[in-house]
């Protein structure tokens, strides 16, 4: 006879029996064939109602790991292959997964924004809205390139903002850019070279080399990309920042943008991947226009997405593909679901179409100018101002501090690592291995703690000076 103690009252009795059972049949204490008690002689020796035992049974015939013959009783399944496996309740197999980044007490290059600078309590409000009114629209498929309003009010707000005239069927919604690129690079093909700025966001290698696509980079220069580098290197695809490089910070001019499209006008399967990230964030007047704008010609593909003006974890970004290009996605592609939440996205629409997001970003770039204000003037009177020099372009959430010390970058990064600081250097970024090691750093602001700015610039001081 089975028995069996059972005193977890968390879990129904008849689970635990049906655990109880299915545990020993796995293990084969109770090998194929073994025939099972009774309903009823089982209750009674473990002292439970016939129900439970019944509950139990019909989880374990309806699972394949009993049967029951009429007249005959319960029996245990043969199950190959299951055998002696061990059963847990808590897996903890070897699998390898990736170490989180340390964490420091002051981290000078993390972009990670204020959680008290989300607008919460508008967004929860602009939820519940939609969940209440959109009850139909929430629970049908969205369409490949995402849900029009969305699509719409992102169409409106590019051309209040950024003097941009756009079809709304030009935009393609989805969870993330580097989503956006797989869907470019089925568009385009993958015999396409594709470059991207030296230095640069090294993500966008690895992301364009992930996809099965040949991708070499281009040195910049002050004035951004060099075109001279796109010939040298027989590029078909330039993935460029011109509004907002990162992570020098360089806005390219406009005789820059002629040249570069120029470039991609000489051949028929020349492209700009024009990335405008952080762009909506500058501090001082408006961004100059687009390639986007300026392209008279279907060379330029635009990207750009929430991550910052929102919150990183904002997974909604956009691309606007010129008028072929957008035709051969319908054509080619429509088959695809959109990879944004139905939810997420009316709640984005009515935060742009209300006048949230316009409202937002207005405050938010007086609330960074200031901030960066601030600290500038705390670095000025800090005794470190006088072995460092601070390279700004007005543009973005960081500025670039380059530091006169004997000392080399790794000794620097060990000093400060000692002391649980942490700042990112600009030859990170350097997609060769002859690095340009200049002592350069990269200073996030969006969301350090001004109250301790002083002391921690006094103790950055006191690690690298001589």
């Amino acid at each position: 006879m089975l028995t069996y103690t059972f005193t977890n009252k968390d879990i129904p009795l008849y689970e635990q029996v049906y655990n109880a059972i299915k545990s020993d049949i796995l293990s084969g204490r109770l090998p194929p064939g073994t025939k099972l008690p009774s309903k009823r002689s089982f209750a009674s020796h473990n002292g439970m109602s016939t129900i439970t035992i019944q509950n139990a049974y019909d989880q374990l015939i309806s699972e394949g790991y009993i049967y029951t013959l009429p007249r005959k009783g319960y029996f245990v399944s043969k199950l190959e292959g299951l055998r002696n496996m061990p059963q847990k309740l808590s897996l903890n197999l070897d699998i390898k997964t990736p170490q989180p980044p340390k964490t420091y007490t002051y981290d000078l290059s993390n972009n990670m924004i204020n959680p008290d600078n989300f607008p919460f309590s508008i967004w929860a409000k602009l939820s519940r809205d939609n969940l209440a009114h959109k009850r139909k629209e929430l629970m049908s498929v969205a369409p490949a390139n995402g849900l029009f309003e969305l699509r719409e009010a992102i169409s409106k707000h590019l051309a209040s903002f950024r003097g941009m005239s756009v079809d709304p069927n030009q935009i393609i919604v989805g969870a993330g850019t580097e989503y956006l690129y797989g869907i470019l690079i089925q568009l385009l093909g993958n015999d396409y070279r594709y470059c991207i700025e030296n230095p640069g966001y090294k993500k966008l290698l690895h992301v364009y080399q992930q996809y099965g696509v040949e991708c070499v980079y281009a040195n910049i220069d002050g004035n951004g990309i060099m075109p001279g580098e796109l010939h040298d290197k027989h590029v078909d695809i330039a993935h460029i920042c011109p509004n907002h490089h990162f992570p020098t910070g360089i806005t390219m001019p406009a005789c820059r943008r002629y040249e570069i499209l120029s470039w991609a006008n000489e051949e028929s399967g020349h492209y700009i991947i024009e990335d405008d990230y952080d762009s909506e964030l500058r501090s001082h007047g408006k961004p100059l226009p687009t390639l986007f704008s300026i392209d008279g010609c279907e060379k330029v593909i635009y990207m750009n997405t929430f991550s910052k003006s929102l919150a990183p974890t904002m997974r909604i970004s956009y691309m606007i593909l010129p008028v072929h290009l957008a035709n051969r996605f319908y054509e080619h592609l429509a088959f695809s679901s959109c990879t944004v939440s139905n939810i997420e996205q009316y709640t984005l629409a009515s935060f742009i179409n209300e006048g949230y997001f316009e409202k937002h970003i207005n405050r938010m770039r007086l609330y960074y100018a200031r901030k960066r204000k601030q600290l500038l003037a705390m670095l000025k009177t800090s005794p470190l101002s006088t072995i460092c020099e601070v390279h700004e372009n007005e543009s973005g959430l960081h500025f670039l501090l380059q530091l006169h010390t004997h000392l080399s970058e790794e000794e620097v990064q060990k000093k400060l690592d000692e002391e649980d600081m942490r700042m990112q250097s600009l030859s990170d970024y350097y997609m060769d291995n002859q690095k340009n090691k200049k002592h350069m750093y990269i200073i996030h602001y969006s969301n350090l703690p001004l109250d301790h700015m002083t002391d921690v610039f006094d103790r950055i001081y006191d690690l690298v000076h001589d």
